[in-house]
């Protein structure tokens, strides 16, 4: 089922998500200083354009330095990304079939204003670590 969820994914949003954080990332990875945001910028189009069975989790040695460079992704891409993702996500809910696909670009929001700090796992290594370690 997440195939095929994928799949539709792909067709009606995932691409053109995932397209805006590449170049988001290319636009990072062309300053030294932001290199760091263009690899996270990298890692979070992989989960734009692949993301049914996939989840994200914080980091719990992150600190703050992922705080300092969340503002500064905040500021340089994170904003135009969120609000790509909320029009999609309107967009998408439209439609009764789309009203999933919506819903998702919704739940990806938060990611998109705050990379940094944060892992993108599977759903099964995210209740790994929710049973062993008691977060997510």
């Amino acid at each position: 089922m997440r195939f095929i969820l994928n799949i539709i994914w792909l067709v009606l949003s995932g691409f053109w998500m995932a397209l805006g954080y590449v170049v988001a990332g290319i636009i990072c990875c062309v300053l030294i200083i932001t290199i760091p945001f263009g690899i996270a910028s990298f890692r979070i189009a992989g989960y734009a354009l692949w993301p049914f069975g996939r989840t994200v989790v914080a980091k719990p040695t992150s600190g703050v330095m992922s705080f300092l460079g969340n503002v500064i992704w905040f500021l340089v891409a994170g904003l135009w990304l969120a609000i790509g993702h909320a029009v999609s996500g309107i967009l998408l809910c439209l439609t009764i079939i789309g009203i999933p696909f919506g819903i998702a670009n919704f739940k990806m929001i938060p990611i998109s204003l705050a990379p940094l700090g944060k892992d993108i796992v599977t759903a099964r290594e995210a209740d790994y670590r929710y049973s062993r370690y008691g977060y997510r």
